[in-house]
């Protein structure tokens, strides 16, 4: 309860409609999938979603 509502800042409702498994998986440290963005991926990023100014 202390990670729930201490750490994860869940409201009581919320804490009280995970399942163990879900309790679980948000007690685990989330794993490392990349190690960021490079310059060649917000290049294309940026390509994909320019900005635009709307007037």
């Amino acid at each position: 309860m202390a990670l729930g509502f201490g750490i994860l800042r869940l409201s009581s409702r919320d804490f009280w409609c995970l399942t163990p498994r879900e309790l679980a998986a948000a007690c685990r440290p989330p794993a490392a999938t990349s190690s960021g963005l490079d310059r060649a991926g917000l290049a294309a990023l940026m390509a994909r979603f320019p900005d635009t100014t709307r007037r």
